[in-house]
């Protein structure tokens, strides 16, 4: 079967492409960091409810008040890259929503209920019942993660899609694809590394404004190194399990995509040195170029998966400025309110504590 026939033709888009690419990365990048914390957070608090020792609630109860918040920026800031990526991949993209639409569908019910399982957990009185919930959300988010790495899989291999002739019924997941599992774990155990130096930057600050005795920093950074450490054995594996023209094009195929994966790998290991020293600060400002190499990476990766398929030069542009004049605009105005909310909520957290 040749799968190029299996492939929608592209629609038209308004500006050149790079535009799109730019939005695209930058949107991108805000969701990861948000999504990264989001995940991040609630498989910690139930990990560190679990211990059953007095300090163990050290990085429960914070998670626990900011988890409502997280999600609700997790979700909005992916609506953004989504958008963005069905304008330069769509054809790609609705193909693969379609194989696996009854999963895919489903992901809007499991936010749902995990959002609003964090409103419980955030607010629940008592402590009964608190460890099934956060394990409970923990679980609707790791099964999320699972169906969008699933669907981002299938969405640049084309060679799966026959499958649908087998599976019409909505329901195809690319289990057998070597890279999934690899791919998934990579983006769990980023979560945790994003989430838990998070924690610990704000366990810093809390013993500093506070004057508080909390090990929050120390368990937060220890949560960062070791899933940072864990990074070295699942990318390698990562690497390995790619179709050899793709980790070709991350070994010299590519200048760019080269220069890229070995800056990623050199940040990677600054980052896991500043944990093993529990240098919070330091390894705050490294993760953040480390995040932006990693979307950098991971777009090129899905460039050279369809390298044989399509190129961004292939989309035709017919101009068409009104939307991207409104789009402009919204976005500007989108920022100035997402600013001004936490600045009120900054305040509203001031007034509380005095």
């Amino acid at each position: 079967m040749n799968i190029s026939s299996l492939i929608p033709v592209p629609d038209f888009i308004p500006l050149d492409w790079p535009w799109f690419q730019f939005f695209l990365i930058l949107t991108f990048f805000l969701h990861l960091l948000a999504m990264n914390l989001m995940l991040g957070s609630a498989i910690i608090a139930a990990a560190e409810r679990f211990k059953r020792h007095d300090k163990a609630l050290d990085l429960d109860k914070p998670i626990a008040k900011r988890l409502p918040f997280i999600i609700a920026f997790a979700v909005n800031l992916g609506v953004a890259p989504l958008l963005f990526l069905q304008v330069l991949y769509g054809h790609f993209m609705y193909t693969s929503s379609i194989l696996m639409a009854v999963y895919w569908l489903s992901v809007i019910g499991l936010v749902i209920l995990a959002y609003y399982g964090a409103y419980i957990y955030a607010y629940r009185k008592t402590e009964d019942g608190k460890t099934f919930i956060i394990t409970a959300i923990a679980l609707l988010l790791l099964v999320i993660g699972f169906l969008f790495t699933c669907n981002m899989t299938l969405m640049i291999t084309p060679e799966n899609w026959p499958a649908y002739f087998t599976h019409a019924n909505g329901r195809f997941l690319p289990l057998k694809d070597p890279v999934l599992i690899p791919r998934y774990l990579h983006f769990v155990l980023s979560a945790l590394a994003v989430a838990g130096l998070f924690h610990a930057a704000l366990g810093v600050w809390k013993k500093k404004t506070d004057q508080t005795d909390t090990s929050l920093g120390n368990n937060g950074i220890k949560w960062f190194f070791y899933a940072t450490l864990l990074q070295i054995p699942v990318g390698i594996w990562f690497l390995a399990a790619l179709p050899r023209p793709v980790m070709l094009w991350f070994m010299g195929g590519s200048g760019y995509a080269t220069i890229l994966f070995a800056a990623g790998m050199v940040y990677s290991l600054v980052c896991l040195v500043f944990g093993f020293q529990k240098k919070i600060k330091p390894a705050v400002f490294t993760l953040i170029p480390t995040v932006m190499l990693m979307v950098l990476i991971r777009d090129e990766m899905r460039t050279a998966y369809l390298n044989t398929y399509f190129v961004l030069d292939d989309l035709v542009v017919k101009p068409a400025f009104s939307p991207v004049i409104f789009f402009s605009a919204c976005l500007i105005f989108g920022a100035v309110m997402v600013v001004y909310m936490i600045k009120l909520a900054l305040q509203a957290v001031q007034e509380d504590k005095k």
